[in-house]
């Protein structure tokens, strides 16, 4: 038995978010004095090339497991190929009023509305500025909550232009289901105004700073055939790098039953996980190789994280999973490659 399948009973009497800051506060304290490739070895793999970068191993940390980028160093230890912080916003914000986040272990699933809750970007960008990690960092942005939908690309700018020369590359989270109307920037003529001003910039960035940046869409399991086909076309259309499929799913149909069901916010976890295959699935079909695809959703161990790669992506990301089955999933997931 694995230090985490001990731990978990304990965590889980937690708080969940109580729980969230002990585990990432613990982890950061491993790390420190250097305990933690003695508990969690990381196995070599052979390196993932897309976008233009380099990842060590196909399986990296989801956005939302550290906000503020407070813990990179001690995440990266975990032996991720790459590690993605945010959802940032231009200014702090608190988030939504708890209880926000909520476990349902009988289905390994989780419901958070957390609401972007974040220290806002500036205070990121000095949390990378002094870690020490050098490999893959995406840095997730999205909009503040008061910040109007017709006025969401403003926001986007502002998050791509500050974190341009700190991250490998940038993801626009316009999926989440916790900010008002957010999802409606993945409709019509809406992602197309933001796509295309968000490009752009990263070409004026690209000359400003004498790098490319890339751009990667995160995008909701929420999506019918002819959505994810539209936002597929826009991909190619305005040249961007890649796609993240997918965000939580604000779908109830796999825990209908379950007393937490009606609790508002994005389930993730397993009950997420043949949606967002689904997604990645149609994405590949309609993009035929000239985008890579980044899986999230549902990997709760190395044969989803197979079923993911199976079905077109490049690479995978975990979040939910960790809370379930502790890091050891990382190695367990990298040794099956």
């Amino acid at each position: 038995m694995n230090l985490y399948a001990l731990l978990r009973p304990l965590l889980f009497s937690l708080d969940p978010e109580t729980a969230h800051d002990v585990t990432l506060k613990a982890l950061k304290a491993g790390y420190a004095s250097r305990l933690t490739p003695l508990l969690y070895p990381v196995t070599a793999c052979e390196a993932v090339n897309i976008m233009g970068l380099s990842f060590k191993n196909p399986v990296g940390l989801a956005a939302g497991l550290d906000k503020n980028g407070d813990y990179i160093d001690a995440l990266a230890a975990l032996g991720f190929g790459f590690i993605e912080i945010g959802t940032v916003t231009p200014r702090p914000q608190p988030g939504n009023p708890k209880p926000r986040l909520f476990r349902l272990p009988e289905h390994e699933a989780i419901i958070n509305r957390m609401g972007f809750n974040n220290l806002g970007i500036d205070h990121l960008l000095e949390q990378v500025k002094h870690c020490k990690y050098n490999s893959i960092l995406g840095i997730n942005i999205g909009k503040n909550a008061d910040t109007p939908i017709e006025n969401a690309t403003d926001d986007y700018l502002i998050g791509l232009r500050k974190a341009y020369a700190a991250a490998s590359y940038v993801t626009l989270n316009i999926s989440s289901p916790n900010t008002k109307n957010l999802r409606q920037l993945q409709q019509g003529d809406e992602i197309k105004k933001l796509i295309s001003a968000l490009k752009e910039e990263q070409l004026k960035l690209q000359q400003e700073h004498g790098k490319y940046v890339p751009l990667v869409l995160k995008i909701a399991p929420d999506l019918n055939h002819a959505e994810i086909n539209h936002i597929a076309e826009l991909l190619v259309e305005f040249a961007i790098d890649g796609v993240i499929a997918t965000n939580t799913t604000i779908a109830r149909t796999a825990i209908s039953t379950h007393p937490l069901a009606n609790e508002t916010g994005g389930l993730s976890g397993a009950p997420v996980k043949d949606q967002a295959t689904f997604v990645v699935q149609e994405l590949a079909k309609h993009l035929n190789g000239r985008i890579p695809i980044i899986a999230a959703g549902g990997i709760l161990n190395a044969a989803d994280a197979q079923e993911k790669l199976h079905a077109g992506a490049s690479l995978v990301q975990v979040y939910s999973g960790l809370i379930y089955r502790g890091p050891q999933l990382i190695n367990d997931i990298v040794n099956s490659l």
